[in-house]
């Protein structure tokens, strides 16, 4: 039912990142819940790693292939990261939908957590992307830093005011599967997260997220709010760049450190 009421893409198969992004590999990941597997590409640090970022794309054709632009992947990568980022079920090469998106995502996660050991995990997410990852950073503490951009506290009311043309299907969504309804609110699940430190980014002139949302979005979870004046969505990466980039990093940093000061704590006592 969720899906029948979601924005409705032609398929894509993931272009290759571009020889600036080099070196790559591609990767498939295990599903726990669905058939087939994950996509996703693998981008190493430059140099010995300080941790590693877990990317989550929006809901757009192009999948992964999304991150290949705006400069998130060679930001990570001089800061000495690794990246992993992957398609969702039903984007790129991965298997279909089955069930809910947060479950692939905790796949993803294990698999970052296998391939990374005792390094601090990360996760950069927008729209959808970050929607999703809010039941999954509420459920594990192996992450220590957020990027959220241009995510919507709930994707249906989010379709109620970008299209309001199924206005009668989200109605009926509402009503007949309350349950699913309120796990699919982000507000519910944002007092849970598990991090030491998270960031927002929300577009001034998004349409379909209004600021009021974003800031209970970053309010319940205790997190920073970053407004881009003018933004539409999917556009603050576009129209500040840099900023983004920067707010990312110094999550990220701002994060280990907390975690290292809270781990340090945790042994004197």
């Amino acid at each position: 039912m969720f899906l029948s009421v979601s924005p409705r893409l032609a398929g894509a198969v993931s272009a290759d990142p571009p020889q600036r992004l080099e070196p790559w590999q591609r990767v498939r990941i295990p599903r726990s819940y669905g058939t087939g597997t994950l996509a996703a590409t693998w981008f190493p640090a430059a140099g010995p790693a300080r941790g590693a970022v877990l990317l989550a794309p929006p809901w757009q054709r192009w999948g992964r292939a999304y991150f290949h632009r705006r400069g998130r992947l060679q930001a990570l990568r001089d800061a000495g990261y690794h990246s992993l980022t992957v398609d969702l079920p039903g984007f790129g090469g991965s298997g279909p939908p089955a069930g809910f998106y947060d479950r692939d995502l905790a796949d993803a996660a294990a698999y970052l957590d296998r391939c990374c050991p005792g390094l601090p995990l990360h996760l950069w997410g927008v729209s959808s992307g970050a929607y999703w990852s809010h039941p999954l950073l509420a459920a594990t503490g192996r992450f220590s830093g957020a990027m959220f951009e241009d995510v919507s506290p709930h994707l249906l009311e989010w379709a109620w005011r970008t299209a309001p043309w199924g206005r009668p299907l989200y109605l009926f969504f509402r009503t007949a599967f309350r349950r699913a309804y309120r796990f699919l609110d982000a507000r519910h699940h944002a007092p849970a997260l598990r991090l030491a430190r998270a960031t927002y980014v929300a577009g001034g002139a998004d349409e379909g997220i209004p600021l009021n949302a974003s800031r209970a979005l970053a309010d319940l979870s205790r997190s920073r709010l970053e407004v881009v004046d003018g933004a539409r969505h999917l556009e603050s990466i576009k129209l500040a760049r840099s900023r983004v980039l920067e707010l990312a990093l110094s999550t990220f940093c701002e994060a280990e450190r907390l975690h290292a000061t809270r781990q340090a704590a945790k042994r004197l006592q």
